[in-house]
């Protein structure tokens, strides 16, 4: 606590620096991120175990035939796997912002602070124990893990002495998303479901239809646009609880709200592709280098370049070693994991 009053009044007395924004370099990078991203997406869609040409990808989009056989596998098979990617990317990038500009915590992400492990152990349970629910259902199951995950992390990490620091708080992640995927496991070989988990613990967007994006795409939206209502709250908050206070700010309100919009995008997005981590911790500290501390542009180019990296990790994940995949999940955690590191040991700096 001491160390965030400290954080505090240095923020304060940094006046506009802390607010310092770039607003040109935020707008080259939503219209340039978005056309990159077109641009992966066509060539996600292009390349599989039959290669399909940009032409006719841009014909089976605007102009769909279902008596060819390239227009069904591109409308029912890889159009769904790269919008999926593009959703949970921004999702989970998304949701790292919010956390790290509500808790001014450098290392906080879904995947490291317990939530998506979270969410993982309560699927688990469901297709133990229920096997019947449907998709929608899971989903819905998928954001109380998520909030399970994340109430036991704070929890753990609040009995430490000295208050949460962020290496306690990584350490508290670190050793729940453990306890969460040993009991997984144990639940997976126990009623024998380890097929059914194999999916989600791999992390991954292959095999996703139309049918599952139509359950999560609203409620990823709807957190997204919560998250960019929310950002000038999320700007005022990252500067201190005092400051904020002090500018007439209701933090709880504040802080229900953003984590609300965590808990659904990434409940949402491990029901759909796994658990995939880093994503939502290198993507926002990146987006800060590059558009300054304002969050109402951090957010925004936050989730244009998480959607751009899972696309386009997606893609790479399948021409490593074709015809066989390699998880993402497993890519992204090789540049994720060095980043963490380094983090970690300096983390004293200031978001």
């Amino acid at each position: 606590m001491a160390s965030s009053v400290q954080h505090s009044g240095t923020d304060a007395g940094a006046g506009g620096s802390q607010l310092q924004s770039r607003p040109l370099a935020a707008s080259a990078i939503l219209i340039g991120g978005t056309a990159l991203l077109a641009f992966g997406i066509a060539l996600s869609i292009s390349f599989g175990a039959a290669s399909i040409g940009l032409k006719e990808v841009w014909g089976a989009m605007f102009a769909f035939n279902p008596e060819l056989t390239n227009h069904q596998i591109i409308q029912e098979l890889r159009m769904p796997r790269a919008v999926a990617a593009a959703l949970v990317g921004a999702a989970l990038a998304v949701a790292g912002t919010l956390m790290q500009g509500m808790t001014r915590n450098p290392l906080a992400d879904s995947g490291l602070l317990g939530i998506n492990a979270g969410a993982g152990f309560v699927l688990a349970v469901c297709f133990a124990f229920f096997p019947g629910l449907s998709f929608g259902t899971l989903i819905l199951f998928s954001f109380v893990g998520a909030g399970l995950g994340a109430g036991l992390v704070f929890g753990v990490g609040s009995l430490a002495q000295g208050g949460l620091s962020p290496v306690r708080l990584a350490i508290a992640g670190a050793a729940v998303t453990a306890l969460l995927t040993a009991l997984s496991e144990g639940i997976a070989l126990h009623f024998q479901i380890g097929q059914d988990l194999a999916f989600w613990y791999a992390g991954g967007v292959q095999g996703v239809q139309w049918k599952e994006i139509m359950r999560i795409g609203p409620w990823i939206v709807a957190a997204l646009a919560g998250s960019m209502l929310l950002s000038r709250s999320i700007t005022v908050l990252s500067l201190g609880e005092e400051v904020a206070a002090s500018l007439g700010q209701r933090n709880r309100l504040v802080k229900a709200l953003a984590s609300l919009a965590v808990l659904v995008l990434a409940g949402a997005a491990v029901a759909v592709a796994g658990m995939i981590g880093f994503v939502g911790l290198m993507i926002p500290h990146l987006t800060r280098y590059l558009v300054g501390r304002d969050y109402r542009w951090i957010i925004s180019c936050s989730a244009v370049l998480g959607a751009l990296l899972l696309v386009l990790g997606d893609l790479a994940a399948r021409m490593i070693n074709p015809p066989e995949e390699t998880p993402v999940a497993a890519l992204i955690a090789l540049i994720g994991v060095p980043f963490f590191l380094y983090l970690a040991r300096n983390e004293r700096r200031e978001l």
